[in-house]
C-alpha cells in the first residue's frame, strides 16, 4: 500500500500524481474500516482527504502551521503525520484523540474542539510569527458551517489588517453537523454558482496583457475598481470588501487544482481566503447519502452503514424530544431554539411539527441565548436545547441578557457530565459551577426519565430563568416508584435511615443507589436523598439529614470547585460542625477522551470507587 510509505509529511512529496490519487482512495478505505470499529467523525474526514493531501504537498510541516477549525476533520492530517498505526485506539482511553492536540504531535499546531476558532487562532499565530521575525506560512481551515459563528467574523475583520501572508481555507460542503442555515449559507450558494467570474477575469487580463504600453496600466486600473465588477457577477463579495483576497471556488477533490491555488495564495503579502468546495462523506455511499448521521458515528457495519448496537431503551434526548412536543401542543407560546444541532439535541421532531416555532440559528450559541431572551421579553416561552460544553459560549448572554432581566428562558442542557470519546473540549463538567454563580438562575437535574418529564412540566409553570441538565446516553429507569411532585427548591428523601447519608444530584442518584446497596451489605444503615435542585439547595433537606446522620456524602458529576457538594459542605460546617462530609465530584482538571465507564472508574465516581473512598474517609 502507498499509505504505508507515509511515515512523515515529507514522504508524500515523493509520490507521483497517479500515486496521490491511489493514496486518497486508500485513506478513505482505511478511515471507513477503522471508524466502523472505534466510532468517530467519518463524513467530515472523508470530505477533506484531497484537501489535506494538497496542503501537505504545498506546505512544510511542522514549520508551517495548519490550524483546523473544530478539528474533527483532521484524521487524514494525523495519518499523514505519522499516526496511522495508532488508529486502532482512536478516541479510546489512552489512545489518540479525535481532535488535534499539541501534546500529541508537533504537527498539531493548535488544540481545537469547538467551532469558529481557527481564524482567530491562526491570525494570532501569524502575528506571533511576524513579531518574532520568523518566516513560515500559517493556514487556518474553517468550514462554511463555522462561518455562522460570530467569532469568525471578528477574526476576518481583524485579519484584513495583517500585512504579511495569512491563508484562510474555507472548506465549503454546505454542512456543519446538520445542513447549514441562514444568510451565510445562501451567500456561499451564490458564490458556488458564480464561477464564471474567475473565467471572465482571466480572459480580460490575458487580453489586456497583449496590448503594448497601455495593457498593464489598464489591468492595474481595473484591479483598483474590481469590486464593482465582482458585485455585478457575484453579489456581495463579502471577503474582498473586507480587504481579504478571495481565490476560488476550487474543486476540493482535485489535488492538482488545489496545489495551484495554494501556490498562488502563498505569493500574497496579506490575508487571502481560498474557497474550496468538498463533498461531505465522499467515497462511502452511506455517508454521502446521510452525512449528518455519519458526522459522529458509533461503530457500524461497513457493508450497510447500519449501527452495530441499536438503542434498546430511550435516552434522555429522546425523552426530552417527546415531552417538549407534548408541551408545545398545549401551549402555543413555547418555541424551541438550537445552535445547528436539531438532531443532536432532540429538536428535529419539534421542527417538523412546529416549523414556525422552531429556530435553528446556526453555530451561534451567543445569538441563540440572546434571541431567546428577546422572545421571552416578547411573551413567548423559549426553550434553548444545547450541549453543556457548547453553552459555555453563551455565558455572558446568560448573565447579561437573560438573568439580569429575570426572563423565563428554559435551558435544556444535554450531554451534561462525562460524554466520553470526544474528550476535554466536549465533557460537560462545568455547568453546575458556571450556572449556579449567576443570580436569578435556578438549576435542576433529574434522577431518571420520569423525573425529567416532571421537571419539564414544572418548567412551564416557572416564570424565571431555569436550567435542566441531563447526561448523554440511556435514561435511567430505576427508582420509578419514587416520584414525589416537583416543587421549587425541594429535594426528595428516598430512603431514610441513620448514621450515613448519601445526598446525590442528577446522574449520580443511580450511582448512590448502588453505593447504598453495597454499604448496607457491609452492615451499615444508610439514607439516600435526591437533591433535585442544584440551585437553590434544599436547606431543609440538609437540616433533616443532619438531625439523624453523623456522616454525609455528596455526589455529583461536575467538578468540585463551584459545585453542589461544596455548597452543602459550607452550610453543614457552619451549622453542624460535628458532622463529617465527604464530597464525591470530578477533579479540578480537564478530562481526556475514553469510554465513560472507564473514565468514571479512573476519576473515582463509580459505585465501587465511592465505596472505597467512604471506607478510607470514615472507617480508617
Amino acid at each position: 500500500m502507498i499509505m504505508e510509505q507515509i511515515q512523515n509529511p515529507d514522504d508524500i512529496k515523493k509520490l507521483s500524481s497517479e500515486e496521490l490519487k491511489i493514496l486518497a482512495e486508500e485513506i478513505r478505505e482505511f478511515l471507513v474500516e477503522k471508524i466502523s470499529v472505534t466510532g468517530g467523525h467519518l463524513a467530515s474526514n472523508l470530505g477533506v482527504v484531497e484537501l489535506t493531501i494538497a496542503m501537505f504537498l504545498s506546505f512544510d510541516l511542522p514549520e508551517d502551521k495548519i490550524i483546523w477549525d473544530v478539528g474533527h476533520q483532521a484524521y487524514t492530517h494525523k495519518i499523514l503525520s505519522g499516526r496511522r498505526e495508532m488508529f486502532d485506539e482512536l478516541r479510546q482511553y489512552g489512545g489518540i484523540s479525535g481532535f488535534p492536540k499539541r501534546k500529541e504531535s508537533p504537527y498539531d499546531a493548535f488544540d481545537t474542539g469547538h467551532s469558529s476558532t481557527s481564524i482567530s487562532a491562526g491570525l494570532g499565530m501569524a502575528q506571533g510569527r511576524d513579531i518574532l521575525g520568523q518566516n513560515h506560512y500559517v493556514v487556518s481551515v474553517i468550514g462554511d458551517g463555522a462561518l455562522t459563528g460570530g467569532m469568525a467574523y471578528e477574526a476576518l475583520n481583524n485579519a484584513a489588517r495583517i500585512n504579511r501572508n495569512f491563508i484562510i481555507v474555507l472548506n465549503d460542503n454546505n454542512m456543519s453537523i446538520s445542513e447549514n442555515v441562514g444568510g451565510m449559507s445562501r451567500y456561499l450558494n451564490g458564490i458556488r454558482t458564480g464561477e464564471g467570474y474567475n473565467d471572465f477575469k482571466r480572459l480580460v487580463n490575458n487580453g489586456l496583457e497583449k496590448l503594448p504600453v497601455i495593457g498593464r496600466p489598464l489591468i492595474d486600473k481595473i484591479s483598483r475598481t474590481k469590486n464593482g465588477i465582482k458585485q455585478l457577477i457575484i453579489p456581495g463579495m463579502l471577503f474582498e470588501n473586507m480587504g481579504i483576497t478571495y481565490l476560488g471556488p476550487v474543486d476540493g477533490h482535485d489535488i492538482r487544482a488545489l496545489r495551484k491555488v495554494f501556490q498562488d495564495a502563498k505569493k500574497l503579502n496579506h490575508a487571502v481566503l481560498v474557497h474550496v468546495r468538498t463533498k461531505k462523506g465522499k467515497g462511502y455511499a452511506p455517508a454521502e447519502k446521510n452525512p449528518a448521521m455519519f458526522h459522529g458515528i458509533s461503530p457500524f457495519y461497513v457493508e450497510t452503514g447500519k449501527l452495530k448496537t441499536e438503542k434498546t431503551y430511550p435516552d434522555y434526548t429522546d425523552i426530552f424530544a417527546k415531552k417538549i412536543c407534548q408541551l408545545a401542543e398545549q401551549d402555543e407560546r413555547i418555541v424551541a431554539v438550537t445552535a445547528a444541532m436539531p438532531g443532536g439535541t432532540g429538536l428535529a421532531p419539534f421542527a417538523k411539527r412546529f416549523p414556525r416555532r422552531f429556530f435553528d440559528v446556526g453555530i451561534a450559541e451567543e445569538h441563540a441565548v440572546t434571541s431567546a431572551a428577546g422572545m421571552a421579553a416578547a411573551g413567548l416561552r423559549p426553550v434553548v436545547a444545547v450541549y453543556s460544553s457548547f453553552l459555555q459560549r453563551g455565558y455572558d448572554q446568560i448573565v447579561h441578557d437573560v438573568c439580569i432581566q429575570n426572563l423565563p428562558v428554559l435551558f435544556c442542557i444535554d450531554r451534561a457530565g462525562l460524554v466520553g470519546s470526544d474528550g476535554e473540549t466536549h465533557q460537560g463538567i462545568f455547568d453546575y459551577s458556571y450556572l449556579t454563580s449567576v443570580p436569578n438562575m435556578s438549576v435542576m437535574a433529574p434522577k431518571n426519565l420520569w423525573e425529567l418529564r416532571d421537571m419539564l412540566d414544572f418548567a412551564m409553570t416557572y416564570d424565571r430563568p431555569l436550567a435542566i441538565r441531563y447526561p448523554r446516553g440511556q435514561a435511567y429507569r430505576g427508582l420509578k416508584e419514587f416520584r414525589a411532585p416537583v416543587e421549587y427548591g425541594k429535594g426528595e428523601l428516598i430512603w431514610e435511615e441513620e448514621d450515613y447519608a448519601l445526598l446525590a444530584v442528577g446522574s449520580m442518584v443511580s450511582t448512590a443507589e448502588h453505593v447504598r446497596e453495597k454499604w448496607k451489605e457491609m452492615g451499615y444503615s444508610c439514607s439516600l436523598a435526591n437533591g433535585r435542585f442544584v440551585k437553590p439547595v434544599d436547606w431543609e433537606l440538609i437540616d433533616r439529614l443532619a438531625a439523624k446522620h453523623s456522616r454525609i456524602v455528596t455526589l455529583e458529576e461536575n467538578v468540585l470547585q463551584g459545585g453542589y457538594g461544596l455548597a452543602v459542605t459550607g452550610y453543614i460546617h457552619e451549622h453542624y460542625p460535628q458532622i463529617r462530609v465527604l464530597n464525591i465530584a470530578l477533579p479540578d482538571a480537564y478530562v481526556e477522551h475514553g469510554n465513560v465507564s472507564k473514565l468514571r472508574e479512573g476519576l473515582g465516581i463509580d459505585s465501587d470507587s465511592v465505596v472505597r473512598r467512604m471506607k478510607e474517609f470514615f472507617l480508617k
